[in-house]
C-alpha cells in the first residue's frame, strides 16, 4: 500500500474469486446475521427469488452424447463469472452472501435463483449478460421476481407445469414414463424448497 493515500499498488490490486468467496463465507460464519455487534440483534436475510427460464440455442443440435449443460453448478458458475466480469471482485463479493441457484429443471429449462435484497439487481443484470453455459449459447428470461419463498414456489410451479405441457406437445408420442416421473420429482422439489 502507498503511504501517500488510499492507493493500491500493482501487487495488491485484485483477489482471486476463490479468495473473495472464502473471505465472504468466513465473515458470515464469524458474524452471522448481526445487525449491530453492540445490541446483538439477529435478523433473517431478506432475499429476492428470480424464476428464470433458460433458452438453449435451437441450432446447436444436441446429441444424446452431449453432457447436460443445465445444472445448478453450471448455471451458478456462468452467473458468478458474469458478475465478476461486469461488476468486478467487489460486486462478486457483495453478491455471494446470499446468492444460490436453488432449483434447476433440465426438462423445462426452469431455474430459481436466490439473491440478497441489496444485490439482486446486480445479479439480475449479470444474468442478462450470460451468453453461454460452457460452449452452448443460452439466453435467460425472467418469469417472476418474488420477495418470499412462498410466492416464488407458487410462480415456479405454475411456470414449470405450463412449460411441461409445451414439452409434451413437442415430444408427442415419444414422451416416456421415465421423463414423466422425473418431472413429478422436480415438481416435488419445488414444493420442498426453503429459504
Amino acid at each position: 500500500f502507498s503511504v501517500g493515500g488510499r492507493v493500491l499498488d500493482q501487487f495488491r490490486s485484485s483477489l482471486k474469486p476463490e479468495y473473495v468467496e472464502a473471505l465472504v463465507c468466513t465473515r458470515d460464519w464469524l458474524f452471522g446475521n448481526q445487525v449491530d455487534s453492540r445490541c446483538r440483534i439477529m435478523v433473517g436475510f431478506q432475499n429476492r427469488y428470480l424464476v428464470m427460464e433458460v433458452f438453449v440455442d435451437p441450432n446447436r443440435g444436441l446429441t444424446p452424447d452431449d453432457p447436460i449443460i443445465i445444472t445448478q453448478f453450471n448455471i451458478s458458475k456462468a452467473i458468478k463469472g458474469s458478475i465478476l466480469v461486469n461488476f468486478g471482485e467487489c460486486g462478486l463479493a457483495s453478491s455471494l452472501g446470499s446468492f444460490q441457484v436453488k432449483y434447476v429443471n433440465p426438462i423445462t429449462k426452469l431455474c430459481i435463483i436466490r439473491a440478497s435484497r441489496e444485490a439482486y439487481q446486480n445479479v439480475w443484470s449479470a444474468i442478462t449478460m450470460v451468453r453461454s453455459i460452457g460452449n452452448c449459447p443460452v439466453l435467460f428470461n425472467l418469469m417472476n421476481l418474488s420477495g418470499s419463498i412462498k410466492a416464488c414456489k407458487n410462480a415456479a410451479l405454475k411456470c414449470d407445469e405450463l412449460k411441461f405441457e409445451q414439452y409434451k406437445l413437442v415430444v408427442g408420442d415419444r414422451l416416456s414414463t421415465e421423463v414423466t416421473q422425473q418431472m413429478q420429482n422436480f415438481i416435488e422439489k419445488i414444493k420442498l424448497l426453503e429459504h
